[in-house]
């Protein structure tokens, strides 16, 4: 965490207290609709703030909490026991190994860690990094509720916070900012522009904005020979020239997608010069917006690892691993025409038809809503980066 390149996780709404005890200390949970739910501390003892978002996945915590795509929200784990794996120096997402999550809610904490590689448990390492989370939830009840209600602003509140009048609690989370309109990329990205090297033979540079990047990315691009420049959410076409790129990538990232209008003007700098592009999840909807299209808050968002993609070009499904609550407006298979040549609504989910990918039918750029490099997921869309080896060579 004191690596100068990196900004430590922004909790300004957290609040910790270092009090511990062996008897279960109490905690609730409270949305700013007025629903609130009661269970015992896990992790740091005091308050936290963020959207109540659940995610699906059945394993890979760990990643799912240093991702910084998770920046300002509570995560709901709808597995019904989490900490089983406790927590290992090897999985962390973040490359300062900094928790993302704004506060954790489970059912039930694993009574024992289970996992070779683990170095301490997950309480330990929540209360070691000051993360505020709440366990014995009714997490079956909750996500039935966010899943009609919507994803919500909530509060975790655990020692003598939980002892505050709930309707007092309702008031304080119902105050805090909302994620629509949040310009948070700056605030998980680097400061700094920094090198991942390839493993082996050089073959191609590509510069790849941090919109809040997973350290999986570019151990896949080293892995096929890619020098990766990574660089700030906040560079302009003038401070990545320089490198000479033979691609450009942009990351995941928390926060509005329709607040990024620099990184979107960027992007149409980068297509209009013809250099091979490609963008994962808040990069899909960079592409989307730079092509024309408009982005909105979905209800609750796509968050797991099991989720069904079809390639509307293929045929093919992908089972895949996401994290998005917003996403742009399509409908599959939909052609309609930009400033850089036609355009194509490539991928859709099958749960929802909610759009997965577009792309220019010059094959140029193309980007998906969903995870390639997983950590943790599936391993189904692997390949998208070998497709960003294939179109740099093809324009080497």
């Amino acid at each position: 965490m004191n690596n100068p390149t990196f900004k430590q996780p922004s909790t300004p709404n957290r609040k910790v207290d270092t009090v511990t005890s062996t008897p279960p200390i109490p905690a609730v949970l409270v949305l700013a609709d007025g629903r609130s739910f009661h269970g015992h501390s896990l992790g740091a003892v005091g308050s936290t703030l963020g959207e109540a978002v659940f995610t699906t996945g059945m394993t890979g915590y760990q990643e799912t909490m240093t991702d910084p795509s998770y920046h300002r929200q509570i995560v709901v784990a709808t597995a019904p026991q989490i900490g089983n794996t406790g927590w290992n120096d090897e999985d962390d997402e973040s490359r300062d190994n900094g928790i993302w999550v704004a506060g954790l809610v489970i059912r039930d904490l694993s009574a024992r860690v289970s996992n070779w590689r683990a170095k301490r448990s997950l309480d330990e390492e929540m209360k070691k990094q000051g993360v505020v989370g709440i366990r014995g939830v009714d997490t079956r009840t909750l996500v039935r509720h966010l899943r009609d209600q919507g994803s919500v602003a909530a509060g975790i509140f655990s020692g003598e916070e939980a002892a505050r009048p709930v309707e007092e609690l309702v008031q304080i989370v119902a105050a805090q900012d909302s994620m629509a309109g949040a310009d948070l990329s700056a605030q998980v990205s680097t400061t700094e522009p920094y090198v991942v090297e390839p493993e082996g033979e050089h073959r191609y540079t590509v510069v790849a904005f941090d919109m809040g990047i997973k350290t999986n990315t570019p151990r896949n691009f080293a892995a096929r020979g890619v020098r990766t420049v990574v660089v700030p959410s906040t560079s302009t076409w003038a401070d990545i020239e320089q490198y000479n790129p033979d691609g450009v990538f942009v990351s995941n990232g928390p926060g509005d997608p329709a607040t990024a209008d620099d990184m979107v003007a960027v992007v149409r700098e980068v297509l209009g010069r013809k250099i091979p592009f490609f963008g994962i999840c808040f990069g899909n909807q960079i592409l989307g917006r730079a092509l024309g299209m408009e982005t909105y808050k979905m209800k609750f968002g796509h968050r797991g690892i099991n989720v069904p993609v079809l390639n509307v070009t293929t045929g093919k499904i992908d089972i895949t691993s996401q994290n998005h609550g917003f996403a742009l407006k399509g409908k599959a298979g939909e052609s309609f025409d930009t400033d850089f040549g036609p355009a194509k609504v490539t991928h859709v989910c099958l749960n929802d038809d909610v759009v997965e990918g577009v792309a220019l039918e010059s094959g140029l750029a193309y980007s998906v809503q969903y995870h390639p490099e997983a950590a943790a997921g599936p391993r189904d869309a692997n390949p998208l980066f070998d497709q960003f080896i294939d179109l740099m060579d093809a324009h080497k």
